[in-house]
């Protein structure tokens, strides 16, 4: 099965063509659910794969959601909109899915209040945007699903991309914004310095030798979680390299997973 061509599960997150779609191209964003089976509701995770805005990189999709559910939790992976679109047509797709899933709560079996969205490097970044960004402009297409919540509950940043500042990932800001994004898009879009005390519970894992996205991203925002007293948990490996994903081939940095659950179930999830 190709994870870049919808399936049978798959469900389109807008009727027609997306909103800030860029001309040229004609990608539609969906959902894939996969649930637990089951007659109780439980918490669910909706996943953002990474790919640098560029793509969405097929190892942070499915087997993430699998190991999820393994967990006894609901997950969802989106295949949301990448380069040539612009900012905001990922951060509206990732709200519609949240959207979404808590309108079809009931159907499947979802605690509307125990939804954490978890995303790896770039879809790190689109994750921490909804988490900052949930009630701005960006996030308000103008039909009647928008008025259902698209906070999450929690979110789950596996080596994010964070700050446009001097440790960013110039290449994820470039393919999001554009090459000349004025400088207030940068500031906006530099999640650190969007941090509140209405940010969700945040778990977060780097490695400190990541080469890709260093580590002062996660640093950068779990300090500015901290400084607003939102409730995080850190975990900094020493070694591997960027886009782990479960991190198989690692023992030791594949206990962020388990670390992870953990955390969740410390929510009730």
């Amino acid at each position: 099965m190709n994870p870049e061509i919808p399936s049978e599960r798959s469900i389109f997150l807008w009727p027609n063509q997306p909103p800030h779609s860029a001309p040229s191209d004609t990608f539609r964003p969906w959902l894939d659910p996969y649930l637990v089976k089951g007659n109780r509701l439980r918490g669910a995770v909706l996943i953002c794969p990474g790919g640098g805005y560029t793509g969405r990189a097929a190892h942070e999709g499915i087997a993430i959601a699998q190991r999820f559910n393994q967990d006894g939790l609901h997950a969802f992976v989106v295949h949301y909109r990448v380069s040539p679109n612009r900012h905001p047509a990922p951060l509206l797709d990732v709200s519609r899915a949240m959207r979404m899933i808590r309108q079809r709560a009931v159907e499947w079996l979802v605690s509307t209040d125990h939804i954490a969205v978890c995303g790896f490097s770039a879809g790190g970044h689109l994750t921490a945007s909804l988490g900052v960004h949930f009630d701005t402009e960006f996030t308000r297409a103008g039909d009647p699903i928008e008025k259902i919540s698209s906070r999450p509950d929690a979110l789950i940043l596996c080596y994010p991309v964070i700050t446009s500042g001097p440790h960013s990932h110039r290449g994820s800001f470039n393919q999001l914004l554009g090459e000349n994004p004025s400088p207030e898009l940068m500031e906006k879009m530099s999640l650190e310095r969007q941090v509140t005390s209405k940010t969700p519970p945040s778990f977060l894992w780097h490695t400190a030798e990541d080469k890709g996205v260093r580590v002062e991203n996660s640093l950068l925002f779990a300090q500015a979680l901290s400084q607003n007293k939102v409730p995080f948990e850190l975990h900094v490996y020493p070694a591997g390299r960027h886009g782990l994903g479960l991190a198989l081939e690692d023992p030791h940095v594949a206990t962020w997973m388990p670390l992870c659950c953990e955390w969740l179930r410390g929510m009730d999830w």
